[in-house]
């Protein structure tokens, strides 16, 4: 028999699992009208998203000849991966039953693992878009995740554990000041999050072009069904990444287990942070430009070193 202490951590497991997998569609949403607002433009609104996965869940599929088995179940594994990012990351909570999977060095290792199903199955068409799209994809995230475990190692040391629910609980009794370790690699962090997330200025996910593409590359063999679960899945990437930041540099609200008179008020806040993280990356978008690939790994070496920065001034000063 469970005692009610398990059974209140398994439903605030469950109220995170349903809340990301249904929230990530809206962030994305959110993001590309305050875009639209941003040129000037009344946009699709917020619900769209929605009306893309609903309207490509009706379709029919379409597949090459040529496909083997793991290009029909990559969608499925890059969609669990991402959930699962999203799902074990402190959100509204502490101390779930994932938590012991909240791992920062487990997380780097989901995202590998989605990424490297998405490049095998985009060369495994043996279409020119779908490997250069790989080759293009395996040059950024071979640049982008040793500064993200930099900056987790930085959170880290200071917090003396690598359990996310840890940091978090760490951060959330700090004094809110400046510290100087952290405002470094939280400039880094945001330079990763807008590579790792195919968005400017490294990737554009709006366009098409074959000078420009990396994600959209990797897909354009996808329809009805696979690709739902595929922007599915990077939506839920982009909710992990921002959850992340979230928890590493303002985790102020997230509650404990239990504590069911304060759930609302967790659930507040996290959209109040979801809503100015996705404005802010909609500003910094709209500030920037499309930079070439070959400047990507600039623009990841400083993203390195600012995190590696951060690293030391932790080590050397203590601050």
């Amino acid at each position: 028999m469970r005692n009610p202490e398990q059974i209140f951590a398994i439903l605030f497991q469950l109220t995170q699992l349903l809340l990301v997998v249904l929230a990530a569609p809206l962030l994305t949403g959110w993001v590309n009208q305050c875009q639209a607002w941003l040129q000037n433009r009344s946009g699709a609104g917020v619900l769209q998203p929605y009306r893309v996965l609903h309207k490509l869940f009706h379709k029919d599929a379409l597949i090459a000849d040529n496909a083997s088995w793991l290009f029909r179940i990559t969608p499925y594994i890059v969609f669990g991966c991402m959930w699962l990012a999203a799902a074990i990351i402190p959100i509204i909570a502490v101390d779930l039953p994932f938590s012991r999977a909240a791992d920062v060095i487990a997380l780097v290792g989901v995202f590998a693992l989605a990424r490297m199903f998405i490049a095998l199955a985009a060369m495994d068409i043996g279409t020119s878009f779908g490997s250069m799209g790989a080759r293009r994809e395996m040059l950024v995230s071979f640049l982008a995740e040793p500064a993200l475990l930099m900056v987790l190692f930085t959170s880290s040391l200071i917090s003396h554990s690598t359990q996310l629910t840890h940091i978090v609980e760490t951060f959330a009794h700090y004094k809110f000041i400046l510290y100087p370790s952290l405002a470094f690699a939280s400039v880094a962090f945001v330079m990763i999050l807008l590579a790792e997330n195919a968005r400017i200025p490294v990737d554009n996910p709006s366009t098409h072009l074959e000078l420009t593409m990396i994600h959209e590359a990797m897909i354009l063999e996808y329809s009805a069904r696979h690709l739902a679960l595929i922007e599915w899945a990077a939506s839920l990437k982009l909710f992990a990444y921002i959850s992340i930041g979230i928890a590493l540099f303002l985790p102020h609200g997230i509650i404990g287990v239990g504590n069911w008179a304060g759930l609302p008020l967790a659930v507040g806040l996290l959209l109040g942070k979801l809503m100015l993280a996705g404005a802010g990356l909609a500003l910094l978008e709209a500030m920037m430009a499309k930079m070439r690939i070959f400047r990507a790994p600039e623009f990841l070496g400083t993203a390195f070193l600012l995190a590696v920065l951060g690293l030391l001034i932790h080590f050397l000063l203590g601050a």
